[in-house]
């Protein structure tokens, strides 16, 4: 295996998911925001609330259409780039995207047309139910999304087929509903929620700086940081459901985005920290150069137990009998035999002796659990990148907490109508509507890297996973993506700031002809 090639398969995938998640947050929150405006508008009957429907809806459009391009990139990249992790897993992963093309993305597509098209041409209440079905539609395009993706995390619902080496769905609703991928969706769509409050936030708090549309921007930011303040709550208590999931079924993944080498019971949480960039696991140095910690919350938070245990990276590595942890050695050791074991099914396979087919499959089959560690050399060789995990997670944390705070002061000034004499507070909402994006890739990161090695988590390492093509092929692709992709964020930021200086007045899709019907 060429491992340069692996490695721009890697900074590939991450460069195309990276740049694909700054268009979907935005698409998931704004099309709630855009439903709740019409129905505001259809309810109360102001032609200023269909004006202000309009404008947000057309930001909602040009970023929808740039956030198809940089999806359906992906989906090709697990042919092209990870033809063996399709094999493996293909007819696992594959059925929930299926779902997402067949059933939510032509949900999205049809009513998307509707709701764009269909101004003066449907009646309002088929309007707006239309509006409601895209903003279902693109949130169930995420949930199968995220099934898949957390699939990945926990592989569940499904058996080892030595006949055909590949893994087979026996338990579909196990595969849809198990708790990994409700916690992950929910936390994913609640950034998403998050992000799209304060960019409605953010642009309506320019237009009161500029003392433009004042009515219109005045009710936006109301309905924005509502907006934002409810799902601000709700993203906090799905990512304690998702930390809970991670510390039991991911325990390496925590122990790096807490740095944690050293586990202990009443485990504090680390609110804030520098870590020691000397510290290897194994030895006696400090782990943090400076922190502070909250004491216990670490143990209730993961275990939902004050005085639980939670084990650090060293224990993982090392083993903590204890604690009944074996050494990571035992795993690799049970992995590489049922590499072996399957080496030897088919060779039995091949001679037809079924006795010898029988023998191997048992062997498979009792460690199984740990066949990716088969394809390890070193135990640190499960341990992922410490230091980007542990600060994007605290980074992703604090920035949370902040974007709560802001929601809080910015609705109350708004429902005490004097938002508009607190500039500095307009400013800090424009300067916010970035920080939301970088929350949501730090988190992205938490999640990807704070997995690593794992392609599939206990089964298949990445560099297993990869297709075997030559390095400088992948690496030609990898830089017209990234052109291409930094080409599309061009694009789409252009756009939106010629939307936006058109104000909620005269939104450019939906202009009115001589007659004066409104057209798309």
């Amino acid at each position: 295996m060429d491992f340069s090639s692996v490695d721009y398969s890697r900074a590939q995938f991450a460069l195309t998911a990276l740049y694909h998640f700054l268009f979907v947050p935005l698409t998931l929150g704004l099309s709630f925001i855009v439903a709740i405006m019409e129905s505001i508008y259809i309810k109360t009957g102001k032609e200023e609330w269909k004006k202000i429907t309009k404008f947000w809806m057309g930001l909602f459009g040009i970023n929808f259409a740039i956030g198809v391009a940089t999806g359906i990139i992906m989906e090709f990249e697990f042919g092209t780039n990870w033809a063996n992790y399709s094999w493996f897993v293909g007819d696992i992963f594959g059925a929930p995207l299926a779902i997402e093309g067949i059933m939510a993305f032509f949900l999205e597509a049809t009513f998307f047309a509707v709701m764009f098209f269909g101004w003066n041409k449907v009646s309002k209440k088929f309007h707006l139910l239309s509006t409601w079905l895209v903003a279902i539609g693109s949130n169930l395009s995420a949930f199968w999304i995220l099934v898949a993706n957390a699939w990945m995390q926990y592989p569940i619902g499904t058996t080892f087929n030595p006949q055909t080496a590949r893994n087979e769905m026996t338990n579909f609703w196990e595969v849809a509903l198990s708790p990994v991928a409700v916690s992950k969706f929910l936390h994913t769509i609640g950034s998403g929620y998050v992000i799209s409050a304060l960019f409605v936030m953010g642009i309506s708090a320019y237009f009161l700086l500029k003392k433009r549309d004042f009515w219109a921007a005045k009710k936006s930011l109301i309905v924005g940081a509502s907006f934002g303040l409810v799902t601000a709550i709700f993203l906090m208590f799905s990512g304690d459901e998702s930390a809970y999931r991670v510390t039991q079924h991911q325990p390496m993944k925590l122990a790096a985005m807490e740095g944690i080498y050293q586990g202990e019971k009443r485990a504090s949480l680390v609110a804030f920290g520098i870590l020691n960039p000397n510290k290897q696991p194994g030895d006696k140095q400090e782990t943090f150069l400076f922190n502070l910690q909250i004491p216990y919350a670490l143990s209730l938070l993961g275990n939902r137990s004050l005085n639980s245990f939670v084990p650090g990276i060293d224990d993982l590595i090392y083993g903590n009998p204890k604690f009944l942890i074996p050494p990571m050695q035992e795993k690799i050791d049970s992995g590489k035999m049922a590499v072996n074991a399957l080496k030897n099914y088919k060779e039995a396979k091949a001679n037809n002796d079924s006795e010898k087919m029988r023998a191997a499959q048992s062997v498979l089959e009792a460690n199984m659990k740990n066949f990716g560690y088969g394809f390890l050399n070193d135990p640190k060789e499960t341990i992922p990148p410490i230091a980007t995990t542990f600060y994007s997670f605290h980074l992703m944390v604090a920035l949370g907490s902040y974007f709560l705070l802001l929601f809080i002061v910015v609705l109350y000034l708004s429902m005490a109508n004097s938002i508009e004499k607190y500039k500095k507070i307009l400013w800090l909402c424009v300067f916010s509507i970035p920080l939301g994006y970088i929350a949501a890739e730090a988190g992205w990161i938490v999640a990807e890297v704070g997995r690593q090695p794992w392609a599939i988590q206990d089964l298949m390492p990445v560099g297993i996973a990869a297709t075997h093509l030559s390095s400088v092929n992948v690496g030609i692709s990898l830089a017209i993506f990234a052109i291409l992709f930094t080409a599309l964020l061009i694009a789409e930021i252009t756009i939106m700031i010629k939307q936006i200086k058109l104000g909620f007045e005269n939104p450019v899709f939906f202009k009115s002809d001589k007659k004066g019907n409104e057209n798309v």
